[in-house]
């Protein structure tokens, strides 16, 4: 065999020496960075994250409450107040699920931080309720049967509390417009639309 054949098998023995011993060492590598286990960075991470505590007002009561900046407010609602009625599906801001009132106007909780809704008067379906009593919207998606699974039903009876409150005797096209943004998977809508133009009937009469 020339010098030059010996060159070539030798370079290619000293190539795939180097591949054997690069990866018998991989595993050691990755072992090395496997030291640090995922709940060891979760919790590095939560005490990199720390609390503020911020007052509102929640169904009329004043809440204190440590909260971290990047909680949404339905998550303080829901996770830390155990106000379930609101709910959160697209969590983008975009179903209407999770509509709260803030400060009388209608909001997408899981699209507002926490941290912003201090000093505010926050409404949640919960606090429409008068003891056992009703308020006069949620009875009137009862008596129009306005659902269908329901799920939606607490965003949208939000959702159309804060349009009576802006248009006490709205019409067709200003019910549609503002209910624009709460989305029924069942389809449902004829009947909420009967069952909003119910209720601001109710409370005209």
């Amino acid at each position: 065999m020339s010098d030059e054949s010996n060159k070539k098998q030798m370079s290619r023995r000293t190539f795939l020496k180097g591949m054997g011993a690069g990866v018998v060492g991989t595993p050691l590598v990755i072992s090395n960075l496997e030291a640090i286990t995922p709940k060891q960075l979760q919790a590095e991470e939560d005490m990199d994250v720390k609390k503020q505590p911020i007052s509102l007002k929640v169904n009329g009561k004043k809440v204190r409450v440590a909260v971290e900046p990047r909680a949404s407010l339905a998550e303080l609602l829901r996770n830390d107040l155990k106000l379930t009625g609101t709910k959160v599906v697209c969590n983008h801001g975009e179903c209407g699920n999770c509509t709260v009132l803030l400060d009388g106007k209608a909001v997408y909780a899981c699209h507002m931080l926490a941290l912003d809704a201090a000093g505010r008067d926050v409404t949640t379906i919960e606090g429409l309720l008068s003891g056992e009593e009703l308020h006069p919207v949620q009875k009137a998606f009862w008596e129009k049967d306005g659902l269908q699974c329901g799920f939606c039903t607490p965003g949208q009876i939000m959702a159309a509390h804060a349009l009576l409150l802006k248009h006490p005797n709205p019409t067709r096209e200003q019910i549609l417009k503002e209910m624009s943004g709460n989305i029924c998977r069942c389809a449902a809508y004829p009947k909420i639309l009967e069952s909003v133009m119910t209720a601001a009937e109710g409370s005209t009469s």
